[in-house]
């Protein structure tokens, strides 16, 4: 669906670590999503679902899909990015196409690994990137009002509308505030200003945590620190050990199973952050079946039918006549479709159907 989460930190954080994890482990565990370079820094990374093999061990198909997210490395930022430093905007402007934020913060020290501000503070290089999105988005905002402004002075009514909500929101941030708090999100010109300039602070963010093994054991300050902030705004924060991850991306499943015990975790903080981040953008899957291949769709939350089948293809949604429809969890019980009719638990759903996360779906169409 073409929706990303931008990598965002510090340099020597762990970030291109984490993101060369999420590529090769990519490639091990999904052969039918080999690695996927839109650009340099962009790659498509299937979404842990493990419902897909449990509909394969009944189907027994020739093939799984999953769903997949963009994940994109954005370089190191560096403070005075908004103002060019590093190589600043060109930066700056590639987070501003990414739907979500994943920041990776520092929490381990090592003298062999130099940080670029001397110490590690997590809340402090927190704080250097947050500011410098926020400079980005005012020096965004600020470009805008200029260009309405001269609209305004007409007697253009659309502009005088947005000039009083883009000085509202100028106010707001000139107050250090990120755009995420502002009063008056929902209002529609707003919305209007969003869309066209995607504001930075305005984005959802992950904190990930990057520890050293230790730190993985065992919460370490740093993290708890982190863990803090974080959950002062509302925000997830996910601990990993990129190094670890790194390792682990090209283990057999039942190795890496070996190693996450061995550290006292059930699930991998790469996991985590892919599965988590798929949830916040308000995204979910259904599936289809069959001996060819078993896969996952992706599509919004309230989806409906015909809205979900236009995923496979356009003709489906223009064509739609009703869909059969097998939750998730009465195809498992039954095991499979024929047991799943037998058992009267196939329904059939029109148009106003809206498609739950996990129902096995059939389309009837007509073209």
């Amino acid at each position: 669906m073409g929706l990303g989460i931008g990598l965002v930190g510090l340099p020597n954080v762990g970030k291109s670590t984490t993101f060369n994890a999420l590529t090769k482990a990519q490639n091990a565990e999904c052969a039918n999503y080999p690695f996927c370079t839109i650009e340099p820094n962009k790659a498509v990374v299937p979404v842990p679902d493990d419902r897909l093999g449990e509909l394969a061990r009944i189907v027994k198909p020739e093939r799984i899909q999953y769903s997949t997210l963009d994940f994109v490395d954005i370089a190191g930022l560096v403070k005075g990015a908004s103002k060019g430093e590093g190589l600043g905007n060109k930066f700056l402007s590639n987070i501003r196409e990414a739907d979500m934020i994943l920041h990776i913060v520092r929490c381990f020290e090592d003298e062999n690994i130099t940080h670029v501000e001397g110490s590690i503070d997590p809340i402090r290089d927190v704080e250097i990137i947050e500011q410098e999105l926020l400079f980005s988005d005012l020096d965004q905002l600020l470009k805008r009002i200029d260009t309405i402004g001269r609209k305004a002075r007409g007697s253009d009514r659309d502009a005088k509308a947005q000039l009083e909500i883009a000085n509202k929101l100028l106010s707001h941030i000139e107050e250090n505030n990120p755009v995420s708090t502002f009063a008056d999100k929902e209002d529609e010109q707003f919305l209007l200003l969003n869309k066209d300039l995607r504001f930075l602070t305005g984005k959802e963010i992950i904190y990930g945590a990057n520890v050293d093994e230790d730190g993985l054991v065992e919460d370490n300050d740093y993290y708890l620190t982190l863990k803090a902030y974080a959950d002062s705004r509302n925000s997830e924060v996910i601990k990993l050990c990129a190094k670890i991850e790194e390792e682990m991306a090209v283990f057999e499943e039942d190795e890496k199973l070996e190693m996450l015990e061995s550290l006292g975790a059930v699930e991998s903080g790469l996991d985590q952050i892919i599965r988590k981040g798929f949830a916040k953008l308000g995204l979910m899957s259904y599936f289809t079946a069959g001996v060819k291949e078993v896969r996952a769709w992706t599509i919004r939350r309230n989806t409906t039918a015909p809205k979900a089948a236009a995923v496979i293809h356009n003709d489906f949604e223009k064509g739609f006549i009703r869909a059969e429809v097998i939750a998730y969890d009465d195809f498992i019980a039954c095991n499979g479709e024929q047991g799943s009719k037998e058992a009267g638990k196939m329904r059939l759903e029109g148009k106003e159907y809206i498609v739950q996360d996990g129902d096995v779906m059939h389309f009837r169409f007509n073209v």
